[in-house]
């Protein structure tokens, strides 16, 4: 089956001498893995460039369901960005949101809605010339949307508490210890109502801020039993200060 897609690199990796083993998300088909040849020269058609995470791709391919590594037959670069690779802050926070995504979209099969938020997320990173530190704590907390376990905000009022288990804001503590203090419980509250252009209104120190991503990490973690420990998250806390 022929297809031609968009996609998204979250991860890859080199392989024998002049080819790479290349995980996307794509528009159509959801999580593919690819196995591509690359040249060494900078004429080569198919750079490595090309496989930084998180570049945005235009793909054409051969899909065959029963092998595991798909090849390319045609890419270009869908959008290319003008900031995200060149601002050191910008570039810590894409590398730590590609590793996220890489373990946080494993099970994820066709859904472009996922992909689409994705890439617009992505693209407004880019073109941002205010203020982004807080950029992926929305990110993560609004693609919950897309995957299953998006919190309710039905039941939040002043003094309670969030059920990292179940999603939901309530007024009494369960007999488990996977729920946030009242005051952590608000960051959230405020974090679901925010967006990339409203973010910044929500002040935080550098602690506030690392404390409200490892609220989010972890709530991944009870919902998802295959999230690893990210690797690049130390380098995220101590550098977007």
């Amino acid at each position: 089956m022929l297809v031609n897609t968009s996609a998204i690199v979250l991860h890859s990796f080199k392989y024998k001498e002049n080819q790479m083993i290349v995980d996307m998300l794509t528009e159509q088909l959801g999580r593919i893995s690819f196995i591509v040849r690359v040249g060494k020269k900078g004429s080569a058609a198919t750079k490595r460039q090309f496989f930084q995470p998180l570049t945005l791709l235009e793909l054409a391919f051969d899909y065959r369901e029963n092998v595991s590594l798909q090849k390319l037959n045609d890419i270009k670069i869908a959008h290319p960005f003008n900031s995200i690779f060149f601002d050191p802050f910008k570039c810590s926070i894409a590398l730590f949101v590609a590793e996220f995504l890489y373990h946080a979209t494993k099970s994820e099969a066709q859904t472009a809605l996922l992909h689409n938020y994705i890439e617009a997320g992505l693209l407004w990173l880019d073109s941002c010339t205010g203020s982004f530190a807080n950029f992926h704590l929305v990110f993560m907390i609004k693609l919950t949307r897309f995957i299953g376990f998006y919190p309710n905000t039905d039941g939040f009022k002043e003094g309670c508490i969030f059920n990292l288990r179940t999603g939901c804001f309530e007024d009494y503590s369960p007999i488990h210890t996977d729920y946030l203090t009242p005051t952590d419980s608000i960051a959230m509250y405020q974090l679901l109502r925010s967006n990339y252009n409203t973010i910044h209104l929500f002040e935080m120190s550098h602690e506030q801020r690392n404390r409200c991503t490892d609220i989010i990490l972890n709530y991944y973690k009870l919902h998802l039993p295959t999230f690893s420990e990210l690797k690049s998250l130390q380098v995220l806390k101590d550098i977007m200060r």
